[in-house]
């Protein structure tokens, strides 16, 4: 148990506590004006102890700023093009505002200000933002340097989901035809929905004529202008079909090379690289074409759209897709799926019209047309 001692200042009479820390060191904290204060105080402390809630006054004194860093070198488990927005999201909003403040001073309210104040941005960029700040003081709270934390159970913006855009099979011909020597990569994106990623990263071993499949094994992700080469999105590698009429113009793309060499390289032999403006070649195509506007990514939307009116099943559109999991594929795709609805009823109806029940409801309904 602690003490209590009375010191004397400028001001009057003041109280002192003396009490042991967890780990058994012997600390002090000062400056209570009332004797009262001061066992309310030391009793806080003993109870906190008790139930391992003790929190050391420097360890509650550190700054976000000091804890930032660290926080954000431990997330090497991210891939480079995931790290980056977080970097980014730390360096330009949450270091500068948050920085200088102690995890012990944020206040639920303040946060829910700073959140606020950055309406103008897109939901996205301040979801991130929240969270990295949300993040580092989830670490504090499990390094015991404060007990709960402030940031949780803020109100945040809805993302808005953008409209899919999907083509139809005459479409993708037309933006084929438009990119030139690049169709048949077009080509790919548009029947086998692999990322961009996926699809630059190709490589000749990696195109299997026999089953028709390309194995994806491998992402080039462009990152602040450098390409780094790993694992797929979801870090599992998966085996896609391709059309049968696809298999010719693929088996050019790999005449005469090794089979680590890329099927979509440049001319030097490279990945193919994203373009940053309106003048690439595939926005120059998509206005050449005369379609709806999309992107590379966007012709994953139509992949889906293609499998789905083919006739795949929600289960073989995730694996194609790459998806972690079937209800992940619905929640993006759920419109491709109304129709099946309709299906279903239909079903559901000639099931019932071979019951006792349908048989009646069936020979009433056509007395009531034939006596009218």
């Amino acid at each position: 148990m602690g003490s209590i001692e009375t010191y004397t200042t400028n001001g009057g009479k003041r109280y002192r506590v003396r009490y042991r820390t967890p780990d058994r060191k012997q600390t002090d904290k000062r400056g209570f004006r009332t004797k009262r204060d001061a066992e309310l105080f030391l009793a806080s402390v003993e109870v906190s102890k008790a139930r391992g809630e003790f929190v050391r006054p420097e360890d509650a004194r550190e700054t976000i700023g000091a804890l930032g860093p660290s926080w954000l070198a431990n997330q090497t488990h991210l891939k480079p093009s995931s790290f980056r927005p977080l970097e980014i999201a730390w360096r330009l909003h949450v270091e500068p505002v948050w920085g200088e403040t102690r995890v012990s001073d944020v206040k639920h309210s303040a946060v829910q200000t700073w959140v606020t104040s950055m309406s103008s941005a897109s939901a996205t960029t301040v979801i991130r933002n929240y969270g990295v700040l949300a993040s580092i003081l989830d670490t504090a709270v499990k390094d015991r340097r404060i007990l709960t934390n402030p940031a949780r159970d803020v109100n945040l913006p809805r993302k808005k989901r953008k409209e899919h855009v999907y083509l139809t099979h005459e479409q993708v011909s037309d933006l084929a035809l438009a990119a030139g020597d690049r169709s048949t990569l077009v080509l790919v994106l548009a029947y086998t929905g692999l990322r961009w990623g996926e699809a630059v990263g190709l490589r000749v071993k990696d195109v299997d004529f026999t089953r028709r499949r390309l194995n994806v094994t491998v992402n080039a992700v462009e990152v602040a202008n450098v390409i780094t080469v790993g694992t797929p999105k979801t870090h599992k590698r998966r085996s896609v079909p391709f059309p049968a009429l696809l298999a010719p113009a693929l088996r050019e793309r790999c005449q005469g090379k090794d089979g680590d060499a890329l099927v979509f390289a440049t001319k030097h032999g490279t990945h193919e690289r994203r373009w940053h403006n309106d003048h690439g070649w595939f926005p120059a195509a998509v206005k050449k074409a005369g379609i709806p506007s999309t992107t590379p990514h966007g012709l994953r939307h139509t992949a889906a759209s293609l499998a789905v009116s083919a006739g795949a099943n929600v289960k073989a559109v995730q694996r194609m897709l790459g998806h972690a999991s079937a209800a992940m594929t619905l929640d993006v795709y759920a419109d491709l799926f109304e129709d099946d609805l309709d299906v279903v009823a239909g079903r559901l109806d000639d099931g019932l019209a071979r019951t006792v029940v349908g048989k009646m409801w069936a020979e009433a309904a056509r007395n009531k047309d034939e006596s009218r």
